[in-house]
């Protein structure tokens, strides 16, 4: 087996690798963007790419020479090109991935392009990449809405902390498209819009001189330094005028209306890097609806926060590990006993956390309670204030039941999807986003995650982890 596995003519996949790029067996020449020249089979490249044999089969000039020139391509994306119409396969990596997406646009190849966009949503490798992703692809595209790989990375991103980016991974083209993009629109982000700014004139103060970068860093403290009493240092901004000139293509995707009128006033402002018009009507704004600041974050706000089991708030034969991110059940647990998270949800913003079901028990039940007259000793879904969902699929409140989802079993995976700005909640139960549950369309204002288990039931909580199925 061993010796049939090395002949030819026993994977069709491995013979056809032998052809690619390989001048052997290339009756065309293909030069690209860098100048560097690559070979291929016409034939196997317009079978596979209508592009492909429109240019090299129409009758013109280049169906005659043995050459064909593509200004626009990059060797590495024209070489995942070649391995893809001859194999099917690619070796796929950070530093091609924007190349050969853009090469995978110009010919047209959706199936090739969509097998990218897994590789970018899958692989944990990529994800410590994707502010210098967006930036390659933002200087490479345009920058237009239906770029799925550029939503993609806007999405990825706008969950990251701006702050935790180092300046210099994001361009200001990279940054320009992420802020125009989730600009007043009801989109999930992470960063309050302070820090938003603060990011922005700093990166933009790093194009202007070394000199300028430091000095912005000293005159914008993040938020926690703020909250933490530091005091800012009015260090001379000799360049401010310059790094006006770089923020502004920034400025008008930044609502300064989000930012407290304290931090305007006292360090936005003597900076001298923003119009007094932009300032003035943030102070109007603020002025008219009685309100020193909004939400301070735009579109929706993902609440990041730290899950733990709540072990004041369970009953006795409930045992909780691993720093409360476990809880389980004494053998002498016959009757279903419920626990509440130690963490309070209110306000507005999407809060968001997984449960994992280490080890099920015959009634397993994942969702929110109210503190008020909650029993923790009774099924959490006949009370007026719990709405959970269970392990059979159905999702209980008051008595009442609807059929949600499949029934689910050990090892099961579920995020909860709490958005109290519009005081409902939704599951994905495996990787399956379902919708919101419909009888619960007016949930109260201060809620907690809460499960329901009986012995042998073990279940972790952790705030939630985007994994593709």
């Amino acid at each position: 087996m061993v010796i049939l596995e090395m002949m030819r003519g026993y994977l069709l996949e491995k013979d056809l690798k032998l052809l690619v790029n390989n001048p052997k067996y290339s009756d065309i020449e293909i030069l690209c963007e860098n100048g560097k020249k690559l070979y291929g089979c016409r034939a196997i490249l317009a079978a596979r790419s209508e592009v492909f044999d429109k240019l090299l089969y129409n009758g013109m000039k280049e169906s005659y020479e043995n050459q064909i020139s593509f200004p626009k391509i990059n060797s590495s994306g024209m070489e995942i090109i070649l391995e893809y119409t001859y194999t099917g396969l690619i070796n796929l990596t950070k530093d091609n991935i924007v190349d050969a997406y853009y090469a995978a646009d110009y010919f047209q190849l959706t199936n090739l392009q969509k097998y990218i966009v897994k590789i970018v949503k899958n692989n944990l490798e990529i994800d410590n990449f994707f502010p210098e992703l967006l930036s390659k692809i933002a200087e490479t595209f345009p920058l237009t809405e239906d770029n799925i790989l550029l939503n993609l990375l806007v999405e990825k991103i706008s969950i990251i902390q701006l702050n935790t980016i180092e300046f210099g991974r994001l361009s200001i083209t990279g940054l320009q498209y992420l802020l125009s993009c989730t600009h007043e629109k009801e989109k999930p982000f992470v960063t309050p819009e302070y820090e938003v700014f603060r990011y922005s004139a700093i990166l933009a103060a790093k194009q202007v001189s070394n000199s300028a970068f430091k000095t912005f860093m000293k005159r914008l403290p993040t938020l926690k330094q703020i909250k933490d009493s530091f005091q800012t240092e009015n260090e001379f901004v000799a360049d401010n005028r310059s790094v006006a000139e770089e923020l502004e293509p920034l400025v008008k995707f930044i609502d300064f209306n989000q930012i407290s009128g304290k931090i305007l006033c006292d360090i936005i402002e003597p900076l001298e890097i923003i119009s007094s018009t932009i300032l003035l009507d943030a102070y109007r704004q603020k002025a008219r609806s009685h309100m020193t600041d909004l939400n301070g974050i735009r579109g929706v706000h993902i609440c990041e926060s730290d899950y733990t089991w709540d072990e004041s708030s369970c009953d006795s034969k409930l045992i909780i590990e691993e720093n409360g991110k476990i809880v389980s059940t004494r053998d002498d647990c016959d009757l279903q006993t419920c626990v509440k998270a130690n963490l309070t949800l209110e306000n507005q913003g999407i809060f968001e956390w997984d449960i994992i079901i280490k080890r099920l028990c015959e009634y397993a039940w994942i969702g929110v309670c109210a503190a008020e007259n909650f029993n923790y000793v009774a099924f959490a879904g006949f009370q007026s204030t719990g709405w959970v969902l269970g392990s059979n699929g159905l999702c209980w409140n008051s008595r009442k039941m609807i059929r949600y989802c499949l029934p689910f079993g050990e090892g099961t995976r579920i995020t909860v999807h709490l958005n109290m700005s519009k005081r409902t909640c939704a599951f994905t139960v495996n990787g399956i986003r379902y919708p919101e549950v419909s009888m619960w369309n007016n949930l109260p204002s201060k809620l907690y995650p809460v499960a329901g288990l009986i012995y042998p039931g073990r279940f972790r909580i952790q705030s939630y982890r985007k994994v593709d199925f």
